[in-house]
């Protein structure tokens, strides 16, 4: 997709604080000087087969881009891709997950867009707030910074492990990694600001590397990883031996 980006114009505006320049997690658009608007979609098929917490989780993630940005999200409208012969039961268990998700971080789902799709996907669209000047973005990292993981590593490799057949839906590992998905960076957040750092960024799709190689690449800065420091949920390693995921590739060549 990069490289399709680069021959379509970029849209510009003295008020677009944020845009595509850097690959960063969410658009910032300035309203006046004490309010800017944050805004961000993320929406996946499912990683886990228990449709409450896969709704639950898709909302998560999509409230995670606009944490990453030291702003508060406000307002969120549902993204929802379902087949027609898909249970009126099943939809609104994920409904109802991303629903309470969204209570929890005190989000208000205010609507949303539904299609006939053959593969089920759902999301959110997020709104949020941030004074501006405020936002922290991906292309300010500075030399000495030391990164700080809020989250374990490894719930990619598990959910493809799981959808192999290589996992039970209740194992020990699967139920660690839906609750480390299932935790909202609200805190982190919150504490990211309070302290202050000089840049930072959601860690999802295009795991550690994919998006440590945005940031570095946006800030101009290299930086150096302790394996034996990088937190990673119990049992991951083994299933790297087992079976290297596809995405463990994708994040080889951010190397």
């Amino acid at each position: 997709m990069e490289q399709v980006l680069l021959h379509i114009p970029q849209s510009k505006h003295s008020s677009l604080l944020v845009g595509m320049e850097n690959n960063d997690d969410a658009a910032v658009y300035k309203l006046t000087d004490q309010t800017a608007i944050v805004k961000s979609l993320d929406f996946f098929p499912p990683i886990v087969d228990d449709p409450y917490y896969f709704g639950s989780i898709a909302v998560t993630n999509a409230l995670s881009d606009i944490y990453s940005m030291g702003a508060t999200p406000l307002v969120g409208l549902n993204i929802a891709c379902f087949p027609k012969t898909m249970s009126k039961d099943i939809i609104g268990k994920i409904l109802l997950g991303g629903y309470e998700k969204a209570k929890e971080a005190d989000v208000v789902i205010a609507g949303g867009h539904t299609i006939d799709d053959p593969e089920p996907k759902y999301g959110l669209e997020v709104t949020g707030i941030i004074k501006p000047g405020y936002e922290i973005t991906n292309n300010n990292a500075m030399s000495g910074d030391k990164l700080i993981l809020t989250k374990p590593l490894g719930t990619g490799i598990i959910t493809t492990s799981m959808k192999n057949g290589k996992l039970k839906n209740d194992s020990a590992i699967i139920l660690n990694a839906i609750n480390v998905m299932n935790t909202l960076n609200r805190d982190a957040s919150i504490a990211m600001t309070t302290i202050g750092v000089n840049s930072a960024t959601d860690i999802t799709g295009f795991g550690l590397l994919g998006h440590l190689y945005n940031m570095l690449k946006a800030s101009n800065k290299s930086a150096k990883l302790i394996y034996n420091s990088i937190p990673i949920i119990k049992g991951t390693i083994q299933l790297v031996q087992e079976n290297t995921p596809g995405g463990t590739l994708s994040n080889k060549q951010s190397l």
